[in-house]
């Protein structure tokens, strides 16, 4: 990246209280602690920290500028922009920024699978373009214009990651990242408590084609009912279908499964290509979908796509699979959702052994907690879940609805410790374990406490 600050100030809208305006910056930070040498430090306001108060210290660690909401902040001769709202600030120099590409920008949201989505995607357009990914999880407000700035000329696509919880929110990103293609996943009842019903969720996440074009595609996930009432739907936006039906743009057919991994044939629009990812389940061959529908739509090499995925890497707490001493470990503590967890449920049970599975509080769900608990709870009972162990008040109805459903070994527990402690003496050689729940019940506590003790024994 490289940015005067006379640019920045143009493109927020600042005032410019001192410093030299042909000051190049060369990478934005929002936390104090990262900052790097030429950096423009952007402040934020939080409701435990104000991190104005590090300014001075961010200049001392080499950084070139920094925004302010304080319009009387001290001229000391170093470049410092006053602007009403640094992240709205943030949001604008991004823009500006992002403008000055002209190269395949690809969206992706969902309720579920944004991430692992991205990575395929990323992965198979990797083997016919030079591309830039959303690390991590960066696909918030601010985490999304953080991404925006890692672009190089060098780069021939980019994949964003784009999460929205709240209404308005989509619009915004999709007014920074200006996606030209969007992948879809799926739609449904994350953050429902705020959205409400799954209708608004889907209209607030089609904002992601606000800044559509003439040739812009959306791709659509056809294994899920309300994507796929948007067949017929849309009349503005090209709409490209992935999936297992036969209606399907691009298919996914003859599929082989097994805990080592799935092979199935791409077929669709004249190409037919065998592919084998190293992860089970079909969640994972849609979202391998997405990538091969994407880079075949682009013009870029399926071929190479499809033998990318051979090697695919699954992220940190999204059904990592650990094996120590006879034990397999499924971790996928990063977050959960009813969606998310019936598939991983799917994953556990076509493992051998004992399927044990330790599930926390879905968060976030408003009215519908307590059936989307339940709903889970019986759906472990008619997969064959041997053993259901639960963590928190909420996913104790997990637990009941299991029990009642036929599952015979099933208890609750209050904390990770309690389950941590229980699972030292309960699991044995054989056994395969999922651990999964929302990011705020912290479930990869519970995960490194078994790696431990597995490991001990």
């Amino acid at each position: 990246m490289k940015m005067t600050v006379a640019e920045i100030v143009k493109a927020c809208g600042g005032i410019l209280l001192s410093g030299d305006p042909e000051t190049v910056v060369s990478s934005v930070c929002t936390d104090s602690r990262q900052v790097e040498e030429g950096a423009l430090f952007v402040p934020i306001r939080g409701e435990r920290t104000d991190s104005h108060i590090y300014i001075d210290a961010v200049f001392a660690s080499g950084a070139a500028a920094t925004l302010t909401q304080n319009e009387k902040d001290k001229p000391d001769g170093r470049p410092r922009i006053y602007v009403p709202d640094t992240v709205e600030a943030l949001q604008k120099i991004a823009l500006a920024y992002r403008s000055r590409f002209s190269i395949p920008v690809i969206g992706v949201t969902g309720s579920v699978g944004k991430t692992t989505t991205k990575e395929m995607v990323a992965l198979v357009l990797s083997a016919s373009y030079n591309v830039m990914k959303t690390e991590g999880n960066q696909n918030s407000q601010i985490g999304l214009p953080l991404t925006l700035f890692r672009l190089e000329e060098s780069h021939q696509a980019a994949v964003i990651e784009m999460g929205m919880s709240d209404f308005g929110e989509m619009a915004k990103l999709a007014a920074m990242a200006q996606p030209r293609y969007a992948i879809m996943t799926n739609i449904g009842i994350s953050h429902i408590q705020q959205l409400k019903t799954q209708e608004n969720i889907l209209k607030e996440k089609l904002h992601i084609t606000d800044t559509f074009t003439e040739s812009s595609v959306l791709f659509l996930n056809g294994e899920d009912p309300m994507l796929a009432s948007l067949k017929t739907g849309l009349p503005s936006v090209r709409k490209v279908y992935f999936g297992l039906q036969p209606w399907c743009d691009y298919r996914a057919e003859a599929i082989e499964t097994s805990p080592q991994g799935t092979r199935f044939q791409f077929t669709g629009q004249g190409v037919s290509v065998p592919v084998w990812i190293p992860v089970p389940g079909n969640h994972n061959v849609l979202n391998a979908l997405a990538g091969l529908a994407l880079v075949h739509t682009l013009g870029g090499n399926v071929e190479a796509g499809a033998k990318a995925l051979s090697g695919y890497e699954t992220p940190a707490m999204r059904q990592q699979i650990h094996k120590v001493n006879g034990i397999t470990v499924i971790d996928d503590s990063y977050n959960a959702s009813p969606d998310a967890l019936r598939g991983s449920l799917q994953v556990l049970c076509g493992f051998p052994g004992r399927k044990v599975a330790v599930l926390a509080d879905m968060l976030e769900l408003g009215e519908a907690e307590e059936n989307a608990h339940r709903q889970v709870g019986k759906t472990a009972a008619s997969l064959g879940v041997d053993c259901v162990f639960t963590v928190g008040t909420r996913a104790a109805w997990i637990a009941e609805e299991a029990a009642s459903s036929g599952v015979k070994t099933v208890k609750t527990f209050e904390n990770n410790q309690e389950i941590s402690a229980f699972l030292r003496s309960f699991l044995q050689e054989g056994d395969t374990l999922l651990v999964k729940g929302s990011r705020g019940m912290h479930m990869d506590e519970v995960v490194q406490a078994v790696l431990g003790f597995a490991h001990l024994a």
